[in-house]
């Protein structure tokens, strides 16, 4: 019997052995060719896309011979000012791409041998790169749409005269969101989180080309869909998971991830990076059967083409807790 893809040493294609046995030498060629991939690892200004340059070998720099600035492989992007040696970040997007139900910050810490807070921080930068790739991204063709609740646990009074009915709003925590997720049939996924899922009615409509065949369930929300989608197919849970080619198996799929990634990894996800949390998970189930050495150049890639993070950058500094 022919073994999953997953199982097979085809998708296994990149081991943290062979990182550092490569070195740092190699693991800053790896860098420079996917920054620059247009002109096979050789360095363009980021300030003046001049190609002429000097090379700065003591400080692994470069000084453009056009504008006369200096930079580096990581200069403008979400690694600027960067302090893990090149091995390091390599070995910490390998750890992270194969983790495909998430990676908490004090595993990876351990791993790399680094602080807790330097791993929160670079974990959450990779997330944001992901995020990027799909940002602005439209869905058309058959999709489905859902949503699910996360966060806001309210803790059950000791004794039984004490307790409160947690289904009600006055007993609920406003720390409460819910992830609404779009996933396109053979396609790619968009998450977003909002506090009511009731918000992924105007989401679908801005993000979902018309003419597409949209799948929702039995929620009596996503009747007002039928405006804008007419053709959309509905599936009752409580009847069947699917009938007729109606189902949101696919965004099932994806909140399945996602909740072993929040409850068997982080344990706990603020409300305010929620929306990264899901962003990676969407991420990982779109791209779940390559090869994990493909992944890893293709995150690399996505950090080299990911501006200065505006809200990672000197996130402790900033009295962060």
């Amino acid at each position: 019997m022919a073994s999953h893809f997953l199982l097979s040493a085809a998708a296994r294609t990149l081991s943290l052995k062979a990182i550092y046995k490569g070195g740092e030498d190699a693991a800053y060629q790896t860098f420079k060719r996917l920054r620059w991939p247009e002109t096979d690892g050789e360095p363009v200004c980021p300030a003046c896309g001049c190609l002429d340059h000097y090379d700065i070998s003591t400080r692994r720099r470069f000084k453009c011979a056009g504008c006369g600035k200096q930079f580096s492989v990581t200069s403008g992007t979400i690694f600027a000012s960067r302090k893990p040696a090149f091995t390091d970040l390599c070995a910490a997007v390998a750890i992270f791409v194969n983790a495909v139900k998430g990676l908490s910050a004090l595993q990876l810490g351990r791993d790399l041998s680094v602080s807790y807070k330097t791993a929160f921080v670079l974990a959450h930068k990779l997330r944001e790169a992901l995020s990027a790739e799909t940002a602005g991204l439209g869905l058309d063709g058959e999709v489905e749409i859902d949503g699910a609740y996360f966060g806001g646990h309210v803790r059950p009074e000791n004794r039984k005269e004490d307790r409160k009915d947690r289904r009600l709003k006055e007993n609920q925590s406003d720390k409460r969101r819910v992830v609404i997720v779009m996933r396109q049939r053979k396609g790619r996924t968009l998450t977003f989180v909002a506090k009511r899922e009731a918000e992924g009615v105007a989401l679908a409509q801005q993000h979902v080309a018309k003419g597409s065949k949209v799948y929702a369930d039995e929620a009596g929300h996503w009747d007002d869909l039928n405006v804008a989608f007419p053709d959309m197919g509905r599936i009752n849970h409580s009847e069947a998971y699917s009938a007729d080619g109606a189902n949101t198996n696919q965004a099932e799929s994806f909140f399945a991830r996602l909740r072993r990634m929040v409850s068997g990894q982080h344990h706990f996800v603020s409300a305010r990076y929620l929306h990264q949390y899901a962003a990676e998970a969407a991420w990982k189930e779109d791209n779940r059967r390559l090869p994990n050495g493909t992944a890893f150049a293709q995150t690399i890639r996505l950090t080299m083409a990911s501006p200065v993070s505006r809200a990672w950058k000197g996130y402790w500094q900033r009295g962060n807790v």
